[in-house]
């Protein structure tokens, strides 16, 4: 009667605690495969607001100047945030200055779309200080990337798709030289349909898979996990990209999601660019593409490289959270959003 008391018991506790681990290692709150909402695509009169939840601009007004001639272009007006243009050490103010500026633009009704001037690195530290309850209520586009995908993933969670585009900061003096970029841009915001065809690779994954586009900025990602801010990926694709990294730093966070279940159900992963990567004294001795392969080899889902999106130039517009169709094969790969 003891032994079958105390073999319960040990069930009991492995059970328990079994779950407690899984839930610490990736703790997305959004369940996964639902619709989630989409904000109102724009339209001729409506206002964006311009926010720096990150880094500092320093001397750069006059780019803050040609977004918002570009956004009178397209018959939109904007708002510049208060304390955009502030300076607190790193940041683009203190960190309550950065979240009032922010917080203002997703609870004003007057307000479409929230377009993030630069990233750069701070937005993980006002996460916690926002509170979405108006935004649920009258969702509006947020778009940025790089350390912007801090609030894409925040925003995922909260149930509503997100913009993952060109900042303020990315346009250059002649937008003839982004004009893919931006006209992706400009169409994901005005409700045009989006479909990409990649080019192929030899590193391709081939496979068909669907399901809803979610991701960013590999670090970033990374530095969610274990937070209510980590997406649950169960059911989805994945994009990454990343910049100025050493190739074994890139191995060492894709094992780290692997060992954490970030890829156990996922439906197919979709590779950005791998911008100015670093060269150690001790050689990688594979490719980029390589490495993410071999790191991804215990998983028979497609994956795709050559995304332009990310920190390069040509950075064409995702729309996170939307259910897109993967067409992966040597030759090319195509992406759909439905």
């Amino acid at each position: 009667m003891l032994r079958n008391f105390q073999t319960l018991y040990l069930f009991c506790f492995a059970i328990f605690f079994g779950i407690q681990l899984s839930n610490a290692q990736n703790k997305g709150t959004d369940k996964p495969n639902t619709t989630l909402k989409q904000p109102p695509y724009l339209k001729a009169g409506d206002t964006v607001a311009i926010v720096a939840p990150s880094g500092i601009l320093k001397n750069r007004e006059d780019e803050i100047k040609q977004a918002q001639d570009l956004l009178k272009r397209w018959g939109l007006h904007s708002v510049v945030g208060k304390h955009v243009f502030n300076a607190e050490n790193h940041f683009a103010g203190t960190d309550d200055e950065r979240c009032e500026d922010l917080q203002k633009a997703m609870d004003d009704p007057k307000i479409s779309a929230i377009w993030c001037a630069r990233g750069g690195y701070g937005t993980v530290r006002i996460l916690d200080k926002l509170n979405f309850e108006l935004f649920n209520k009258h969702p509006k586009w947020l778009i940025g990337y790089s350390d912007i995908t801090a609030l894409h993933s925040q925003i995922h969670n909260q149930g509503v798709e997100s913009l993952h585009a060109i900042m303020c900061v990315s346009l250059p003096k002649d937008e003839l030289e982004i004009e893919a970029s931006i006209n992706t841009f400009k169409n994901a915001l005005f409700g045009a349909p989006l479909t990409y065809t990649l080019e192929g690779s030899t590193y391709n994954k081939t496979g068909q898979t669907s399901g809803q586009l979610v991701g960013g900025n590999l670090t970033l990602l990374h530095t969610m996990l274990g937070s209510d801010t980590s997406i649950n990926t169960d059911g989805k694709i994945l994009f990454i990209e990343e910049i100025g990294e050493y190739k074994y730093h890139i191995d060492r966070m894709l094992q780290s999601l692997k060992r954490a279940g970030y890829f156990d159900n996922c439906k197919g992963v979709i590779v950005g660019g791998m911008s100015k990567m670093r060269t150690n004294t001790t050689l990688w001795g594979t490719s980029v593409e390589q490495l993410i392969l071999d790191a991804l080899a215990d998983y028979s889902f497609p994956i795709a490289f050559n995304m332009p999106a990310g920190h390069d130039k040509d950075n064409r517009a995702l729309i996170l959270g939307r259910t897109i169709n993967l067409l992966v094969s040597k030759t090319n790969s195509t992406i759909i959003f439905e």
